[in-house]
Order: C-alpha cells, then structure tokens, then sequence
C-alpha cells in the first residue's frame, strides 16, 4: 500500500504563494496521490503576494491525511490558530506524518511536534525559532531535517528537497528520480542551506588603529600574516595585542583572518574563473586542499560545488 495516499497542505491566511506552488508540483495529480489544499474554513485564503487563493477543504480534511503539510504564512510570528494547532497535534497522535518547510516550521513548535526534536527552517529566522522553542533542536545548516515522524525543511525552494526526501524515502529513489526530472530537479541536492548563509560583515570600530590594520589584512591575506607581524605592525607586544584586538573587534585575530580569507574566496569563486590552486594562493592558503578544507566547514560544500552554484565564471 502506498506510504501517502492522501496527502493535505495546510494553508493558512497569508500562506506563501511559492510554497502552494512546490507541493501542488510534487503531489496534485499524480498517480496514486490524493492531494487537498485545506483552510482553517473553505473559502478565499489569502497569500502572502495579496492574491486570493481558493480553497475547497476545511481541518477535516487533515483528520484523514497520511501526510500533513504546514505551509509558510506571513504572519509566522504570531500565534497560529488554535483549531489548527489541534489538527496539526491530532494527525500526528495518529500516525500521520507531519512536515513543513521554511517558517511552516513555527506551526508545528507552537503545536509542540518539535519538541525534543531536531528541526529546520529558513536559516534568516532559524535564532528565533530556538529563542521562541528552547526545547526544540534548531540545525540552521541542513536542508532537510528527518525525525521519522516529523520532517522539517529550510526556507524557500527547500521545500523541494523536503517533498523529494520525502518520496525516496517512502516510494524509493526511482520515484523521487522521476517527479525531480519532471520538474527538472536535481533529485537530490548535495550540502545543507550553509552554503546560502550571509557571510558575516565585520564590526565597526571606534579605533582608527584597528581600521587601519583591518584594511591592510585585507591587502595583504595571500601573505603568511602571523600574530607576531600583526602586533608589530601597531607596535604591540603579542600577549597585549591579542587582548586589544579581540576586545575591540569582537572576535579573535586567528577567526577574523579566516572569516575574511574565506569571504575573498568566495567572491573569487563566485566572480572569476581562476583555478582553485590560484584562488587559494591569493587568499593565503599553501594549497587547494588546505582551502577546500576550510571552505567545507563553513559552507558544507566544496569550492568547486559552490562555484558551479553560484559563479559567473568570470562573466560580469
């Protein structure tokens, strides 16, 4: 027997139009899918984009789902309906799975699903799900989080990868294969959303030696900038500068360095087509591997991965 033969989106007032749009994509008249949009009331709902969309089902319909939707809305920040809490908590008790992507993921923690769970969302609203949900494990880096019988996804297209998941892992590859070559998808992305993640800005600071020393790190990040020349560099013993920078720049010498390497590394992927070899000699890493490595950490994807994700290949 199929794993979800009835599938229902939650839609709330202001849902997001994109996300009406992916699990329509995957699941709305497909073989062996009963797809329903639902409401809290059948009637116009609103999307975030102002239009009207209409809906034919209320709550009921989720009484008898196999897989329970919750879509992003607008008003994520606010407390969801009471009615629809009570549906999202009774398809769980009885068996149904429950998913959501991007801030969808604010229903199911308001409903109490994610507790004792890990958990996703869009990785800009991801501190405020964890501030608002202590008991709920937020992993701002994936895109997909599966706890078997609630799955959560990161913001926006991830909705995509959470429905493609979701088939691999209930119909098998070959399925989610077919429906991701039918929306002319990859069937499955490689990294989580880290490699979407804003690179930080640096702080700003009062001191004119430590803008004058940022600037000339920066100038400089394919030389081997040691502490010993940096503190030279504003005439300061070691120890005192380590101090001093740290307390004026909010973070370390050694971790400011790398942010910024990394952030050149990225810009040189992104705009050029240098090969990796050079890229890492001007960001000041003795080799490629020693690049990738790092890039890995930060963006969970390798350099060349990125570059293919994001890069003009050196075209304006």
């Amino acid at each position: 027997m199929p794993a979800f033969p009835r599938v229902a989106a939650y839609a709330p007032q202001g849902v997001g139009m994109l996300a009406v749009g992916v699990v329509t994509e995957v699941f709305s008249g497909r073989p062996g899918f009963d797809f329903a949009l639902c409401a809290d009331d059948p009637g116009p709902v609103r999307t975030d984009l102002g239009v009207p969309l209409a809906v034919e089902h209320g709550l009921d319909r989720l009484a008898t789902a196999d897989l329970v939707l919750a879509l992003p809305w607008a008003a994520f920040r606010e407390q969801p309906d009471a009615g629809a809490l009570d549906a999202l908590r009774a398809a769980a008790d009885r068996g149904a799975v429950v998913a959501a992507h991007c801030v969808g993921a604010f229903a199911l923690a308001a409903a109490g699903l994610l507790d004792g769970r890990r958990a996703t969302t869009h990785w800009r609203f991801a501190g405020l799900l964890a501030e608002r949900h202590p008991r709920v494990s937020v992993d701002a880096t994936a895109l997909y989080v599966d706890e078997g019988a609630v799955v959560t996804g990161a913001g926006a297209a991830a909705g995509f990868d959470l429905c493609l998941h979701l088939l691999r892992r209930e119909y098998g590859a070959a399925t989610a294969a077919a429906v991701a070559r039918d929306l002319v998808l990859p069937a499955h992305r490689e990294g989580g959303q880290a490699q979407y993640l804003a690179a930080p800005v640096p702080a700003e600071s009062g001191d004119p030696r430590l803008s004058g020393l940022r600037d000339w790190m920066l100038a400089n990040l394919e030389r081997p900038l040691t502490v010993d020349t940096l503190a030279r560099r504003v005439l300061m013993s070691k120890r005192s500068f380590n101090r001093w920078f740290t307390a004026t720049a909010g973070t370390s010498p050694h971790a400011w360095l790398l942010a910024q390497r990394l952030n050149e590394a990225e810009r040189l992927l992104e705009t050029t087509a240098l090969p990796l070899e050079e890229v890492a000699r001007r960001v000041g890493y003795a080799s490629a591997a020693v690049l990738r490595e790092r890039f890995v950490r930060r963006r969970g994807v390798p350099p060349s991965e990125y570059r293919r994700a994001f890069g003009s290949g050196g075209r304006p």
